[in-house]
């Protein structure tokens, strides 16, 4: 498929898509961008493997919660602007509305006593479901886990291993590391043409109180969380120790509970991860507050998707520039799979959670059909079964 070519799709279908995703896409943004994947490219074959390629690197270079921009920039593939635009609303909305409903009865009732029962199941079951995404990413994107893909593709998986290691042991994603792996593959396979007419120089480019609130208060949150969206890079996990240097250690708008609770709110909602920064600008300052700090933080991850995609589409043509994506997915790819060894150790606590995991995992491989809310469904009321009973 080309984005040249009239799309086998309306953007009413593409918009629903999205919206069905963000209200049902459970696990986070390797989940999320591995479902894309899986219905956009392989299912219906409205977006090409190398479409999905770009917006993945694309999505990875630029600062912002990693999901959000690949929904964005696939969105512009075939509508442009009017397509990124209402596929990032239908993909943020209805996640957001969940968080404000939430936020709503936290307020309500001072807390959410059910919601650790409840992220215990659900902590675990996500682990399963992002790693067989995580699997299948790779496997695409790099190549199968055999001897004859790992001698073809030797460089890939080296930045591969790199990315995952990286990000294992400084639990962040580093934006120097996919440009610097990008470069690398670049010079290997594929080197510039002026570099053969021996150019001397490189340069490197290189992210309920429902209406409570007080101005100043929400020029503070506005200000916060643009930073947060403009210059965190990688998915939308890396965003949570630079909301807590904020929101807990600089502003002490929450406490360190109730930073614990909105965290797990993300992951027990589809969606964007990043759209717990809604039930935290809610605490802080109602529904208000809950606006400023979800359009703070997504505007800055549109504007540096929408801006650069029509040039990256041009040039992404070239093949050095092919070469540069594909080293740069090698190392994002390795670094999502590291995110899953991150959120795992912190998920998978005792024996019970190994058990949800790894029946979320078997199922998911033996039974395709199965949809991941009911598993996620199944996984909060083991939770709550086994928290009750202790």
């Amino acid at each position: 498929m080309n984005s040249n070519t009239a799309p086998s799709y309306t953007l009413l279908e593409l918009v629903k898509y999205f919206f069905k995703l963000g209200y049902s896409g459970f696990g986070g943004p390797v989940a999320l961008v591995g479902y894309m994947h899986r219905d956009l490219v392989e299912n219906r074959k409205w977006i090409s493997e190398e479409e999905y390629k770009e917006g993945l690197a694309l999505a990875q270079l630029a600062p912002g919660p990693l999901a959000a921009q690949l929904g964005i920039y696939l969105g512009f593939v075939h509508y442009r602007i009017i397509g990124a635009t209402l596929c990032g609303l239908g993909f943020i909305i209805p996640s957001f509305i969940m968080v404000l409903l939430i936020g709503i009865a936290y307020k309500l009732f001072g807390g959410l006593p059910w919601m650790q029962a409840v992220f215990y199941g659900v902590g675990a079951a996500v682990i399963g479901i992002i790693a067989m995404s995580s699997y299948k990413l790779t496997a695409k994107s790099i190549g199968k886990f055999n001897v004859e893909s790992f001698s073809t593709n030797w460089l890939l998986w080296i930045l591969f291993a790199v990315g995952l290691i990286v990000t294992v042991l400084t639990q962040s994603e580093n934006i120097f590391l996919f440009i610097g792996a990008g470069i690398l593959y670049m010079m290997i396979k594929a080197p510039p043409t002026w570099m053969n007419g021996g150019a001397a120089s490189i340069v490197l480019l290189s992210g309920i109180g429902f209406w409570e609130y007080e101005n100043s208060t929400l020029l503070q949150i506005a200000i916060f969380f643009a930073k947060a969206g403009a210059f965190v890079f990688g998915s939308g996990l890396a965003i949570v120790p630079f909301l807590h240097g904020g929101v807990v250690n600089e502003y002490h708008w929450l406490n360190e509970k109730q930073f614990v609770d909105a965290v797990a709110v993300a992951m027990i909602t589809p969606g964007p991860v990043v759209i717990t920064v809604g039930f935290i600008g809610y605490l802080v300052a109602g529904f208000p507050g809950a606006c400023v700090a979800a359009l703070a933080t997504f505007l800055p991850c549109y504007l540096f998707t929408v801006i650069p995609a029509p040039y990256f589409k041009k040039i992404a043509k070239n093949k050095s520039i092919k070469a540069f994506v594909d080293g740069i997915t090698g190392a994002v790819v390795g670094a999502l799979v590291g995110a899953v060894v991150i959120i795992g150790m912190r998920s998978i606590t005792d024996l019970p959670t190994v058990l949800i995991a790894v029946a979320a995992l078997l199922l998911l491989i033996y039974k395709k059909k199965l949809q991941e809310p009911y598993i996620i469904l199944a996984a909060a009321i083991v939770g709550l079964i086994i928290k009750s009973g202790g």
